[in-house]
């Protein structure tokens, strides 16, 4: 019992990063805008929140002052994708480059230091005690409940039970018929994409800050692109990302769990099981496509942009 408690604890824990950075693209994606600079943005949210609370000791400040350089450089991907109409698959590429280089850059004086301040663990009482799950998920730092419980609820709520959520998920369908509507079609995409993009930064510092709690170049790891293929597994919806995040937390831990206790198998192979899991999850849908494909769809204007003049 106290293995699984430990494998869920550490699940919920390393899930709670592609969790965050996956929501940020149910954002994107929902209304139109494909964004692959999630791993860029991650990276700088890393090097923001560390840099933060090197400066300043609060967690806090530094997950804030992430979802600011993050909403910052959404905006920009949104100026050029949205009002320029750039190439999105282009611009995210551009994004990803420019993100994971400048924190390299910056985080050389920051490399190997671990942070002074993380976000502490929080008890709630008598849930806690319930056996296993407990302490595996009521024991956890305040990112934690944030990521799986409000966030995800409160998306889904909005995308599916509000006026603006119909608005929201029309722009991403049709964008013309939308704007016919009376619908900001420009407008709704922008502030959407920028989000979007604050809480992925976020997802990097939460990395940094509660997961990891020191920066080296690399820290990222790929799983910005993990978490853009969790978006397409889970059907572009809430609570589906975050359910498939913990899945892949799961198997990050199950591979922490096989070092610790010196499994019989390769350190190298149990560090690729993420990976592993990615083209597994890409591959089942495949094969499986005429039965998933109506769960799966994307929206049907899923990285077009919207001329207003040509209907």
């Amino acid at each position: 019992m106290d293995l699984i408690t430990g494998i869920l604890s550490t699940a919920f824990l390393a899930g709670g990063v592609l969790a965050l950075a996956a929501l940020g693209e149910v954002l994107a994606e929902r209304v139109g805008v494909v964004n692959l600079g999630v791993e860029g943005l991650m990276a700088l949210g890393a090097i923001t929140g560390i840099a933060t609370v090197v400066a300043y000791p609060s967690p806090t400040l530094g997950f804030l002052a992430a979802l600011g350089v993050g909403f910052l450089f959404g905006c920009l991907f949104a100026l050029a994708t949205v009002t320029w109409r750039a190439n999105q698959i282009l611009c995210g590429l551009a994004l990803t480059l420019i993100g994971t280089g400048l924190a390299a850059t910056v985080g050389k004086a920051y490399s190997g230091t671990p942070s002074p301040a993380v976000f502490g663990r929080v008890e709630i009482p008598l849930l806690v005690d319930i056996p296993v799950i407990g302490r595996a998920f009521f024991a956890q730092n305040v990112l934690v409940y944030l990521i799986f419980i409000i966030l995800p609820v409160g998306l889904h709520l909005l995308m599916f039970r509000t006026r603006h959520g119909l608005n929201l998920r029309a722009v991403g369908e049709n964008p013309a018929a939308a704007d016919a509507a009376g619908i900001a079609v420009q407008r709704i995409r922008f502030w959407y994409v920028a989000a979007g993009a604050a809480l992925a930064a976020g997802a990097g510092a939460y990395l940094t800050l509660a997961f990891v709690p020191s920066w080296s170049e690399g820290v990222v790891a790929g799983r910005g692109w993990i978490a853009v293929a969790l978006v397409i597994f889970a059907g572009y919806r809430p609570l589906n990302a975050v359910l498939a995040a913990l899945l892949f937390g799961v198997i990050t831990a199950l591979g922490f769990v096989g070092q610790a206790r010196n499994w019989p198998i390769a350190p190298a192979f149990l560090s690729m099981l993420p990976y592993l899991g990615t083209i597994g999850f890409i591959i089942v849908p495949v094969i499986a496509w005429h039965r998933m494909r109506q769960w799966m769809a994307a929206p049907a204007a899923l990285g077009e942009p919207y001329f207003r003049d040509v209907r």
